[in-house]
């Protein structure tokens, strides 16, 4: 069986020929053949689920509990600025250049050679490795179509940039479109009811009300008001008005129960709907034989602003991974050689050996 160093090495080449492959959400089917062509030469068949792709471990056995390890394949479109070829991966300064470098290639690479490793070893849990698409846009054809091909899931390790500090809590999205309903009638004289002032009443609420339970972790749940759209012509009271909530929750509540909250503290003039009940909040507890692996190794646990596949897999999980979550979705992304350097043999670190 190779090394670590050996498989660390391996998994540079493969994150470069991974930016050289552009991977833009759910154009991601070029570089899901490269990931089952690294698969294979350890001798797995992957099972495809459209852009997805999925390995069991050699040894898996229904009589072992199963460790998830996931990262993303696509990336975001090139922003602007770039001073680099976003699709050349460029060694300069002891730092690789490229789209999807940092954002999330090399968690994606050191995962991989992290479960090939593992799973060349006895170990009291099965690996599964999955690959997913779609994740930039948390699109129904990654992991929300993915999970339904899982088996049971003890325990998902996510593979995002974190400094390699373990992501144990996550926020949950909420979007809703809210419409306003008034009535119509000329301005000059001052007619009918203004769906435009009512909505200003509205997002006051948004604005100004604070839910009761505050995580440890994660903090109060963060409600903005984003887009916002009335009117038809200058000298009409507009009847309709309509706007956008961005809701970020911490793990004390559901998605459902956020809904239900604003719902019946918006008057009855308000319409409201969600565009997706589908992305969670996640907290894994501070007893999780992982994370207390990573406590012993060092690593700081803390919760994350920012969403990945967790939200979708709604399952005891936490992410962790090389690179820094601020240079995500930035011109000249990059990740620093000797933060490759310590991905795989983190993951091997956390994980090998462990009881769950």
């Amino acid at each position: 069986m190779d090394t670590i160093e050996i498989l660390t090495q391996k998994a540079i080449c493969l994150l470069e020929r991974l930016i050289a492959t552009p991977s833009v959400s759910r154009d991601e089917y070029a570089v899901s053949v490269i990931i089952e062509e690294a698969l294979a030469q350890y001798g797995y068949k992957c099972e495809r689920i459209m852009n997805n792709v999925l390995c069991y471990g050699h040894n898996y056995s229904s009589d072992k509990p199963t460790i998830l390890l996931n990262s993303h394949m696509d990336t975001v479109k090139p922003v602007q600025g770039w001073t680099y070829d976003p699709f050349t991966p460029l060694w300069k300064d002891g730092k690789l250049y490229g789209l999807g470098s940092n954002d999330a290639g090399a968690s994606l690479v050191s995962l991989l050679y992290s479960f090939v490793y593992l799973d060349s070893k006895p170990q009291a849990y099965n690996l599964v490795f999955l690959a997913t698409a779609e994740e930039e846009v948390t699109g129904a054809n990654g992991a929300k179509l993915a999970k339904d091909s899982l088996p049971k899931i003890d325990l998902a390790i996510i593979g995002e940039p974190t400094g390699l500090n373990p992501g144990i809590a996550e926020r949950g999205l909420l979007v809703l479109d809210v419409e306003v309903s008034g009535k119509s009638g000329h301005a000059a004289r001052n007619e009918g009811i203004n769906a435009l002032y009512r909505a200003v009443d509205a997002i006051s609420w948004f604005r100004t009300y604070r839910y009761e339970k505050e995580s440890p972790m994660l903090g109060p749940v963060k409600m903005t008001v984003t887009i916002i759209n009335s009117g038809t012509q200058h000298n009409v009271v507009p009847d309709k008005c309509t706007f956008t909530v961005d809701i970020r929750f911490n793990e004390l509540y559901s998605n459902r129960e956020i809904f239900d909250i604003v719902c019946k503290s918006l008057p009855e003039w308000c319409s409201v709907k969600a565009r997706s009940f589908d992305h969670h909040s996640s907290c894994v507890s501070g007893d999780c034989a992982a994370v207390k692996r990573c406590v012993e190794l060092g690593l700081e646990p803390y919760g994350s602003p920012t969403m990945s596949d967790q939200s979708a897999f709604n399952m005891n999980s936490f992410k962790i991974g090389p690179g820094m979550s601020e240079r995500s979705h930035t011109a000249n992304e990059y990740i620093c050689m000797e933060e490759l350097e310590k991905g795989v043999q983190t993951y091997v670190n956390i994980l090998d050996g462990l009881s769950i």
